[in-house]
């Protein structure tokens, strides 16, 4: 079932990423590279406020690459910085397999259903490549 649900919403996210375009006047910009595959995102951030605003990327990658981007930015706008940064390390902690607790992973939405890739390594990076982009723009 959850595998279902994972292929699913990978297949969704990647197909038709709802964000992948250009932003009009970002306020950060940060490109992300996964030199081990070739992946390569380019993150732009409208913050105001202490707020992001709006968020959306460009760039090439693999399904998982692409989905796990689009994901985040669903899961970002109108974030705080820090609820940003909380809900980036709550990912990358569930990705390395330090965090399973359904409740906590709540708060990733969508996200959650990459859980399982902490049991694929070799797609690890595919999966946090935006959020390890995200947090070297928000540090």
């Amino acid at each position: 079932m959850l595998d279902d649900i994972y292929t699913e919403l990978i297949a969704e996210h990647s197909r038709t990423p709802e964000h992948r375009h250009h932003l009009e006047n970002p306020t950060f910009t940060e490109r992300g590279h996964n030199p081990s595959c070739g992946d390569e995102i380019t993150l732009e951030l409208r913050v105001a406020d202490d707020k992001i605003v709006d968020a959306s990327f460009t760039g090439v990658g693999c399904a998982i690459s692409q989905a796990s981007t689009d994901m985040m930015i669903d899961l970002l706008k109108g974030k705080s910085i820090e609820e940003a940064q909380r809900l980036a390390n709550l990912f990358l902690s569930m990705i390395k397999g330090e965090v399973d607790d359904e409740t906590e992973l709540e708060d990733l939405e969508d996200a959650a259903a990459l859980k399982n890739i902490a049991n694929m390594p070799a797609r690890v990076k595919c999966a946090t490549l935006a959020w390890h982009t995200l947090r070297n723009t928000l540090n």
